[in-house]
C-alpha cells in the first residue's frame, strides 16, 4: 500500500475534500469483491510497499510546548520518549499533551478514544505532521477537512471506509507499516482473546491503536471530548460560528482522570488547540473569524 495524497482503499475521496484540500486521491487496489483471504493477503502485499519509519521523509523539526510545558523538538520521525516509563510517543496537539503522561500516545499501546470527532482529527494531523503514517479503518464519516485544517497531510494517511466482516484482523495487519491505527468498531464489543493479540501485536510493532464507536477492554488510556460551547452565535442561534470549546478527559491503567477545556480556533490560517485560559486571555482585541467548514 503505497500511502500517497489520501490513499483510500475501497473507496475514494470526495469530490469536495479533493477541492478544498488540493490534493488529488491516489489509486490503489481496490479490496472490493475479494474473499477474506484474499483481502488479507492483498493488503499485507499492499503494507509491504510502505516505507519503513525510520525511512519517512524528514521534516524540519517542530517545537511541541504548550503552558506549562517545556518545549520538546520532534524530528521527521516524529517519537519523543515518555519520561515515566521510557517509552516512546507519538505527538498529539499540544494543549493535549499536558493531560497525557510523557506528552504523547505511547507507541505499542491502545488507546480508547469517544465522544467529539475533532479529537480524533487532532491526533490524525499530529501524527501525519510530524512526518508520521497513520490509517482510518471504518469510520466513513470521519471529517478528514477537519484533520487538514489542523495540519494532518493526508500524504501519509490512508482511509479504508470499509474494511469488510472483520475490520480487527485489517488493523492488525496494517499495525505493520504505520505508526499510527485509528479503528472504528462500529458499536462492536472486542472479545478479550482478540484484544490482547492486538495488543501484543502493537507492542512488537512499535505502533498505536487507537480504537472507537465501540467496546475495547483493557485500553492503556482512554479519552473523551464533549462539546461545551459554540462560539459566535447569538441568543437567537444565529451568527457565524468561529470556534468551539471542548471539555477532554484523559484516563489511563497509570494516571488518575485529568480534564482540561480547549478551544478550538483559527489561528495563523489553521485551526488550533488552545488551553481555555490562553483563549480567554487572547479575546480582548481580537475580533471573531469563522473557523473551516471542517471542525465538527
Amino acid at each position: 500500500m503505497v500511502v500517497e495524497s489520501g490513499a483510500v482503499l475501497s473507496g475514494s475521496v470526495p469530490t469536495d475534500l479533493a477541492a478544498t484540500a488540493s490534493v488529488p486521491a491516489a489509486g490503489v487496489d481496490s479490496v472490493v469483491g475479494l474473499s477474506r483471504p484474499e483481502r488479507l493477503e492483498q493488503l499485507r502485499r499492499q503494507i509491504a510497499a510502505v516505507p519503513a519509519r525510520g525511512e519517512a521523509v524528514a521534516r524540519p523539526a517542530r517545537t511541541w510546548g504548550g503552558a506549562g510545558q517545556p518545549g520538546r523538538a520532534v524530528p521527521g520521525t516524529r517519537v519523543t520518549p515518555d519520561e515515566g516509563r521510557g517509552r516512546p510517543v507519538l505527538p498529539v496537539p499540544p494543549a493535549l499533551a499536558r493531560l497525557l503522561p510523557g506528552g504523547g500516545l505511547a507507541r505499542g499501546s491502545v488507546v480508547s478514544v469517544s465522544g467529539a470527532g475533532s479529537l480524533l482529527s487532532g491526533l490524525l494531523a499530529a501524527v501525519t505532521e510530524s512526518g508520521g503514517h497513520a490509517a482510518v479503518i471504518g469510520l466513513p464519516r470521519l471529517g478528514l477537512l477537519s484533520a487538514v485544517e489542523m495540519g494532518a497531510e493526508l500524504g501519509r494517511l490512508a482511509v479504508i471506509p470499509d474494511p469488510g466482516p472483520d475490520p480487527v484482523e485489517v488493523a492488525a495487519v496494517l499495525l505493520d507499516g504505520m505508526d499510527l491505527v485509528v479503528l472504528g468498531l462500529a458499536g462492536l464489543a472486542v472479545p478479550p482473546s482478540r484484544t490482547r493479540a492486538i495488543v501484543a501485536r502493537a507492542r512488537s510493532k512499535g505502533a498505536t491503536l487507537v480504537v472507537t464507536d465501540g467496546h475495547w477492554g483493557g485500553a492503556e488510556v482512554r479519552l473523551a471530548a464533549v462539546v461545551r460551547d459554540y462560539q459566535g452565535l447569538g441568543e437567537s442561534g444565529r451568527g457565524r460560528l468561529h470556534g468551539l470549546r471542548l471539555a477532554v478527559t484523559a484516563e489511563g491503567r497509570a494516571f488518575q482522570a485529568r480534564t482540561a477545556r480547549l478551544d478550538l480556533r483559527p489561528v495563523r490560517g489553521r485551526v488550533e488547540w488552545v488551553p481555555e485560559e490562553v483563549a480567554v486571555a487572547a479575546q480582548a482585541g481580537a475580533g471573531p473569524r469563522e473557523l473551516g467548514s471542517g471542525v465538527a
